[in-house]
């Protein structure tokens, strides 16, 4: 665990570390418990939160939960009742519809008593119960003792008003405060969404990346627009390095396909790159020089551009040098993507099928979304 300028931190380097320890922080509130998830699953993980939730509302803990509708569709009607009669409160984001089903609530947090909040990739399903390598889905997240958590929580506040996403007239058209950065010192929480403004996260990538030297990626989905791209070719022709953490395999296929139609340009402008290969990787974690984020948000059109996702920002030399070290861990179950080999590895159907899964994700998937925004009913 880390401490500076007030404030405690511990990373999570799996689900067997990160789901306990979520559960011990909500046995532990006493004031409120704000829990916030893309997916929730209802087997025997899904119940022990579920349970852990309840007792926390029942010994007079304001509980309130937010999953996303798409995210988290296999959960059983009645799922929440035990913890709305105990008072509690749950509500599902964008209930499905075809004319706003691609607008989704990625975020991932968990905030008790303003005092301790939870970041990263993980959600509440089996597949995140394990070590990353043996068993489970590789994953990364932060136990995180700051100022900041009492923004998270206005944060989460925010988007369970949003729940049913019912809008205010025109405001498809107006800047959304959804899409914000708070500043505090030495670290930003970087709010993004859909509608107008610019990204925070998109934006202060770019920044870092101007001036960056040595700049590692661990994300599970790989499909940044072609400024991103340019800001690591540039890291790599002014004398830096920049090395990709990528998914060996992965959940979604297309995905998997629409960023390895990026790999030779990639390798040509002196990007390394290597797949993770024991387990599925779903880890999102940034460190470009004394910079980390870690958060929800992938490097693909949808996180960038589609979903409302959350991003913390810390300037921190010794959690940037935890985090590589951390890196460098899970580096040891890479395989080196090497630029020849990659060539005579590609058939023509292979290629085909790469350059379909990125027309699908980096166009199809954006525009069918900004129509569907535009289309909201006033």
């Amino acid at each position: 665990m880390a401490a500076s300028s007030g404030q405690t931190r511990m990373w999570l380097r799996n689900g067997r570390e990160a789901l306990p320890a979520m559960l011990a922080a909500i046995e532990a509130a006493q004031h409120s418990v704000r829990l916030e998830k893309y997916i929730f699953a209802a087997a025997e993980l899904g119940l022990r939160f579920r349970d852990a939730l309840v007792r926390a509302q029942q010994r007079g803990v304001r509980v309130r939960v937010l999953v996303d509708a798409v995210g988290s569709y296999s959960l059983p009607r009645g799922f929440w009742n035990p913890l709305m009669e105990a008072g509690g409160e749950a509500r599902v984001f964008n209930p499905i519809a075809l004319n706003r089903f691609g607008i989704r609530n990625h975020r991932k947090l968990l905030v008790c008593d303003e005092r301790v909040a939870f970041i990263g990739g993980f959600n509440i399903a089996a597949e995140y119960n394990g070590d990353g390598v043996t068993s489970g889905w590789s994953d990364i997240g932060l136990r995180l003792e700051s100022p900041l958590v009492a923004e998270l929580a206005v944060s989460f506040d925010e988007m369970f008003a949003l729940a049913e996403f019912r809008h205010k007239r025109f405001i498809r058209f107006r800047k959304t405060q959804a899409k914000r950065m708070v500043q505090h010192p030495e670290q930003q929480l970087l709010l993004s969404g859909p509608g107008r403004g610019l990204n925070p996260i998109r934006a202060a990538l770019h920044r870092d990346l101007a001036v960056a030297r040595d700049v590692r990626l661990v994300v599970a989905y790989f499909l940044p627009a072609w400024r991103l791209r340019r800001d690591l070719s540039r890291v790599v022709r002014r004398g830096g390095r920049v090395r990709l953490l990528l998914a060996g395999r992965s959940d979604v296929a297309v995905s998997q396909l629409a960023a390895r139609s990026l790999y030779r340009r990639c390798l040509r402008a002196g990007i390394e790159i290597s797949e993770y290969q024991p387990q599925v990787l779903h880890a999102k974690l940034f460190v470009v020089d004394h910079a980390v984020y870690l958060g929800s948000a992938n490097l693909d059109p949808r996180s960038l551009a589609i979903n409302y996702e959350l991003m913390v920002r810390f300037q921190d030399e010794a959690l940037a040098m935890e985090a590589r070290l951390l890196l460098d861990e899970i580096r040891k179950h890479c395989v080196e993507i090497e630029l020849n080999a990659w060539r005579r590895s590609r058939s023509l159907w292979r290629k085909l099928k790469e350059r379909w899964a990125y027309f699908l994700l980096a166009r199809i998937d954006p525009y069918i979304a900004r129509w569907q925004w535009r289309a909201l009913p006033d």
